[in-house]
């Protein structure tokens, strides 16, 4: 592959972007352990935190995502675990190799992904959280009640990959139920997380690597439905303080360039570079703030 033909080249990235560029495309030769997709699953493998041997939390750094119950399904989402675990596993690895950053690790060697639900007390273990398909969850009160706990003890909850009008409104209702005294507001490129660590000159628009193969692979473009999600959005809501509570991509699915990066060649270099460089941002972004 050139690397001017790029498009992360094409938009004028940074040395740093191309720095990311050059490692991810040397990573990405190696056999990858996920890069599949999880299906549809109402549990995961294992829950709780990353132990070692001797039954000791690692509290270093955990991706921890958020199990919970879906009340509709979207196309080709599968609610909690949406591209679970492919994602979670390939994004902490790189995370561990593009930052100075030292995650966790389970007592087998496997990268310190997690989940949690939000009944457990190890949900305030995470000060990072992350959600996908979020159109599809309905909280409990329960739910409402712990999830608003943790965010304004200090947690960020990161939600990506839901796409058009339907999920945003069935999302910013079940959201607006846990924050409701707080606006969402739209962040535009121009913002301080869009270079965090690595400059991502504009929010990208990622398909599912299914949506994109039945779709021409790009040649008809990136959206999912349509005029409905033709435009991709990061959103948040911030307390009174300015600190972050929640981090949203939405018309984007930013973990499928994470979770499917091994998978087909065309796919990483179009779409991996920035998803990566936008999920290391928010992180940073939101654990620094």
């Amino acid at each position: 592959m050139k690397l001017a033909s790029r498009p992360w080249a094409r938009h004028g990235g940074t040395v740093a972007s191309l720095v990311l560029v050059l490692a991810l495309a040397a990573f990405q030769q190696r056999p990858q352990r996920f890069w599949g997709g999880g299906g549809w699953q109402p549990n995961p493998d294992r829950e709780g935190l990353p132990t070692a041997e001797n039954g000791v939390i690692d509290r270093r750094f955990t991706f921890c995502r958020l199990l919970y119950q879906s009340i509709r399904r979207e196309p080709m989402g599968h609610g909690w675990n949406t591209d679970y675990p492919g994602s979670d596993w390939n994004f902490l690895e790189r995370f561990d190799e593009l930052t100075a950053a030292s995650p966790a690790v389970w007592s087998d060697g496997q990268p310190g992904f997690a989940v949690v639900r939000a009944s457990q007390d190890e949900l305030f273990e995470c000060p990072f959280l992350f959600m996908s398909d979020v159109g599809t969850v309905g909280f409990s009160d329960a739910e409402v009640a712990r999830l608003r706990e943790y965010l304004l003890k200090g947690g960020v909850l990161y939600v990506d990959d839901f796409w058009g009008s339907w999920a945003w409104e069935s999302w910013s209702r079940q959201i607006g139920r846990v924050l409701p005294e707080y606006p969402i507001i739209d962040l535009d490129p121009s913002h301080t997380i869009m270079q965090a660590l690595y400059v991502v000159p504009e929010i990208p628009q990622v398909p599912s690597i299914q949506w994109w193969r039945r779709n021409g692979r790009g040649r008809y473009g990136t959206s999912e439905q349509g005029s409905d999600s033709a435009t991709p959005h990061l959103r948040a809501i911030f307390d009174d303080a300015g600190n972050p509570l929640v981090l949203m991509t939405h018309n984007t699915d930013i973990a499928d360039g994470w979770e499917r990066e091994g998978e087909d060649d065309e796919f990483f270099y179009q779409f991996s570079p920035d998803a990566y460089a936008l999920g290391i941002n928010i992180i940073l972004y939101a654990l620094s703030h």
